[in-house]
């Protein structure tokens, strides 16, 4: 049988690996491989009347055993998991199940209870879906996990037609610009994702990953419901990826050696996690936002473990570019993974660019998604004839380490010079000591100068001296310097579930 799809992956490696251990949470739930395919199987037999007749079916499930094998279920019979993104509000959610024409969706009742949705079409409670399992049940999930053939399994339940180049999963764009819009991503450009950035970081089944990244987040479905599935790693699930207390005994328990993250989420663990709960750790990959080296030295001192700055986009499965134990620059986001070619272009005439300058990056290869679910016009705007662009402003040096300049979008016109917000913010950032994200920079609109800079910022009144003290003498230009008057406390900088700033509620906090 081959593994070009992932529900043929997902029943390959339950089998070779059946005793190996698979997939825990911090609930104490806890299933090697072959009693995770018994498990998704029960779940096939209780799920088929829910999603009967439905091609895309939505999936409201924190990170956990329960909403990994509800995932792995949705793809044995030939579904296409939608997870949906619960950070959003109701008309953002609502949104993505109106795109997807979901009818039914498979909810914690717990994560539920404490958010207080409405949701719109039919709601299933997991915790209620599960209970009280039949005896003919048991015979059927265990009949199947280990005598049916794999292709019989895939056969029975449905997910045998699919291709590699169909449907895998819609993952919904944070919304931290705008709209949600519903990233299409097949089995080849997942499952290829996979084995690109496991060339470079060479997991093995002895690995247990940290999976903490929510899976509506495109990493987060990659590295921890794909990542297993493909490479038979472990994944050890916590649902608040800040929770510290409950992320040192869970790593510490199931021996962590591999962890994702966000530098903001790496400064909690570093205020709340022990050096001996992440003994086994051997890899810390960041993205999202730049790694502050500060943040770096410090997790280092502590864990023994140097984390590496990575860079993705949703619409590319997500991996782009990482820096890898055998090839590293710090300060850069990496190479481009194999198999991607990667150019880089005038952002007004789209003239290739020399190495050294910067410019706008577009990627080609094959994780690079379908297109935008429904959305013609704007799956044209961002990819053409296979090159997706990126909006991010980058450079290449002489070795091919790429470097962020900034996000085109997150750059002020100002009296018709071009300000990156995130310079402006990274020197804030330094100036004021700590490593923590204290200031974050928003273009408003301006009568005399078409735009100027606002900044927010969870600064002290003393910290916010000092540091508008020492920027008259920081070495960026003056026009980037913000006055006093431009700064804007806030009670917290806005961040999306993913751990990515909110650009949209800080665009909105400052305009108001």
């Amino acid at each position: 049988m081959s593994r070009n799809t992932l529900q043929e992956a997902i029943v390959q490696t339950c089998r070779q690996y059946s005793g190996d251990h698979a997939l825990a949470d911090s609930s104490g739930a806890s299933v090697t491989y072959g009693e995770a395919l018994a498990k998704t199987l029960f779940l096939t037999g209780r799920l088929k009347p829910v999603w009967e007749g439905q091609d895309k079916v939505g999936i409201l499930v924190p990170p956990s055993v329960g909403g990994a094998l509800v995932n792995w279920a949705a793809l044995l019979m030939g579904k296409i998991p939608v997870n949906l993104n619960y950070t959003l509000s109701e008309e953002g959610i609502a949104s993505c199940i109106e795109q997807c024409g979901i009818t039914d969706i498979v909810v914690s009742g717990k994560l539920m209870d404490r958010l207080k949705l409405t949701l719109p079409g039919r709601v299933h409670v997991l915790e209620e879906l599960v209970k009280e399992p039949r005896l003919g049940e048991k015979i059927r999930a265990g009949f199947l996990a280990k005598l049916a053939s794999p292709e019989g399994i895939l056969k029975k339940l449905g997910g045998a037609n699919a291709k590699p180049d169909d449907l895998a999963t819609v993952i919904f764009s944070s919304g931290s610009t705008g709209h949600p819009k519903g990233v299409m991503l097949s089995h080849r450009n997942v499952m290829t994702n996979v084995e690109q950035v496991g060339d470079v970081y060479h997991f093995v089944p002895e690995d247990v990953m940290l999976g903490v990244l929510p899976f509506f987040h495109s990493f987060g479905f990659m590295a921890t419901i794909a990542g297993p599935a493909v490479c038979a790693f472990a994944c050890a699930y916590h649902f608040n990826p800040m929770e510290s207390k409950v992320i040192g005994p869970l790593a510490e328990e199931h021996g962590v050696t591999i962890m994702i993250a966000t530098p903001t989420f790496l400064q909690f663990y570093l205020r709340g996690l022990k050096p001996e709960q992440l003994e086994k750790l051997r890899l810390v990959v960041v993205g999202a936002e730049k790694l502050p080296t500060k943040v770096a030295d410090s997790f280092e001192e502590k864990f023994g473990v140097r984390p590496l700055e990575a860079y993705g986009c949703t619409e590319c499965s997500p991996g782009v570019a990482l820096n890898g134990p055998d090839a590293c620059r710090e300060g850069s986001i990496g190479k481009v993974i194999r198999d991607m070619e990667a150019r880089i272009v005038n952002p007004d005439t789209g003239e290739d660019l020399p190495d050294g300058e910067a410019g706008l990056l577009q990627v080609k290869g094959p994780n690079v998604m379908r297109g935008y679910l429904g959305m013609e016009e704007k799956t044209a705007e961002v990819l053409q004839d296979g090159w997706y662009d990126t909006g991010d402003i980058v450079r290449r040096d002489e070795e091919g380490f790429l470097w962020i300049e900034g996000r085109l979008s997150r750059f002020s016109k100002i009296g018709g010079e071009m300000v990156p917000h995130g310079n402006v913010e990274e020197t804030l950032n330094d100036l004021a000591g700590d490593g923590e994200r204290v200031f974050l920079v928003v273009g408003v609109p301006d009568e005399k100068k078409g735009e100027k800079l606002v900044v927010l910022h969870t600064a002290s009144e003393d910290l916010l001296a000092q540091v508008l003290e020492k920027l008259n003498g920081a070495s960026i230009p003056n026009l980037w310097k913000p006055k006093a008057g431009q700064f804007q406390k806030v009670e917290e900088i806005p961040l999306l579930g993913s751990g990515k700033v909110d650009l949209k509620t800080a665009q909105t906090m400052a305009e108001a």
